[in-house]
């Protein structure tokens, strides 16, 4: 790659995700490029590209750095588009989690599915396709890719209305390597998994260690955990506790539902019971989890925001400041960003490496309808993604799948036309209410709280 490469990131204000992708950018030797910030934040701009520009100079980086709050200034001529927006910030995440608590529906997260994910749709849907709009006017043959939730909803949504073939990217599965190769004592490097489902609930069911088929081990640590905890008179669960390290050996029973649905099914929710019990809200009516509930003391929404602005906070003061960006900052950590230029890489350079991503089925999964975008194994080529066809996915999984797609049609259609009633279906389809009153009220109340990032309503 002798020429200097063009890649443009709507959505800049995502302080980690942009420091951690220039970090690699910068770490793994990737050649000349550009990289474009965008935000519509003018402050939150300015800080983020004073912190990019540090951190090139700092290490003698190639990489030019240039920013703007118009992406149809930085879009002509680039080889690449990530787009990392979430619609209203976190206020409105925040909303969209607490607003349903007045109806007795609790969520840990609310940025996929059940009734939060699907209001999120709403306002992500329509800036999606204007992004998309643009990127297919200024840059038609750039690579699209976004990170933005609800990545089901959008990708489905972006393709169908614009015609770009917009690929959605996600980390869960890399996430859940990581953590079954903790659970087992060994590298990562030493895990493979065959990984099928929609973004946060991807069944892995093929997993392996050098080769061989690990689920028997895995069932074993299981067992021998679950006799530890009954000697100790039970078990004191530990729900997304952000002080855990990554070389901490995980307890299965802190992800209980997950690992009884491994035990099950042969297969695991790569971003475990966080996002996965979200996709089964019949099973815990009034979000009561373990003795717990759903974003109060069970992966409580609060100390997720408060963790964010937090880091937001620690980003911002590395760009403002006088002196050097901190050693770690260049550090390789985890996250969405972390397989983006290894794909870049291999797309450019036709390597075929294998990647999860989210597309369109067309018969990757001879189970699962062709239009629906899952999120499976891709190898990374010279003519794009390219989705290898899957074998071994159990018909009682391929049943789990196909139930959560239903809401995806109406979400869609909803965001679309601005259709209420379309709206209320989705959230009855979702399952995890089933009073059509209950639903138009929640949707009155979503509409309320968002009005001004929901023209389609009005």
């Amino acid at each position: 790659m002798s020429e200097r490469k063009k890649i443009v990131l709507i959505g800049a204000g995502s302080a980690v995700f942009t420091k951690g992708l220039i970090a690699d950018f910068i770490q793994l030797d990737s050649g000349k490029w550009e990289i474009a910030l965008c935000d519509i934040n003018p402050p939150v701009l300015e800080s983020i590209t004073k912190l990019a520009k540090k951190m090139v100079q700092q290490r003698g980086a190639d990489i030019v750095i240039s920013s703007s709050t118009d992406r149809c200034d930085l879009l002509p001529g680039a080889d690449m588009v990530v787009v990392t927006i979430a619609v209203g910030g976190r206020k409105a995440w925040e909303a969209d989690v607490k607003i349903p608590r007045k109806y007795g529906i609790y969520q840990p997260v609310g940025d996929s599915i059940m009734p939060g994910g699907i209001s999120r749709a709403q306002r992500m849907i329509p800036a999606m396709i204007a992004i998309a709009e643009d990127v297919k006017r200024l840059c038609p043959d750039a690579y699209f890719f976004s990170y933005s939730n609800p990545m089901t909803s959008i990708v489905t949504a972006v393709r169908r209305a614009t015609g770009m073939k917009l690929v959605g990217l996600c980390h869960g599965v890399i996430y859940g390597e990581n953590y079954l190769a903790r659970m087992l004592g060994v590298d990562v490097s030493r895990i493979s998994t065959v990984g099928v489902g929609l973004n946060h609930l991807t069944f892995l069911y093929d997993i392996r260690l050098d080769g061989k088929d690990v689920k028997p081990q895995l069932l074993e640590i299981i067992r021998k955990q679950k006799e530890e905890a009954a000697k100790a008179g039970g078990h004191k669960y530990n729900f997304f506790n952000p002080e855990l390290t990554d070389k901490e050996i995980p307890n299965h029973l802190d992800n209980p539902f997950s690992w009884d649905l491994f035990e099950r099914y042969g297969a695991l929710p790569a971003v475990l019971d966080r996002h996965a019990v979200e996709f089964f809200p019949e099973r815990f009516p009034e979000g009561n989890y373990y003795g717990s509930v759903f974003g109060v003391d069970a992966y409580p929404i609060d100390k997720v925001l408060e963790r964010g602005e937090n880091t937001y906070r620690s980003m911002f003061e590395q760009g403002e400041g006088d002196g050097q960006v901190a050693p770690e900052m260049f550090a390789r950590s985890s996250g969405e960003h972390e397989q983006l230029v290894q794909m870049i890489r291999s797309l450019l350079n036709d390597e075929r490496k294998m990647f999860s991503v989210n597309v369109p089925n067309d018969g990757a999964v001879d189970s699962l309808p062709k239009d629906a975008v899952l999120e499976l194994p891709a190898a990374a080529t010279g003519l794009g993604f390219l989705p290898v066809k899957v074998e071994g996915f159990s018909p009682e999984l391929s049943g789990i799948i196909a139930r959560r797609l239903a809401p995806v049609e109406p979400t869609v259609q909803a965001a679309l036309t601005g259709d209420r009633k379309l709206w209320v279906e989705a959230m009855l389809l979702d399952g995890a209410l089933s009073d059509w009153k209950v639903a138009e009220a929640l949707v009155d109340d979503f509409i309320a709280e968002h009005g001004e990032y929901l023209p389609q309503y009005k």
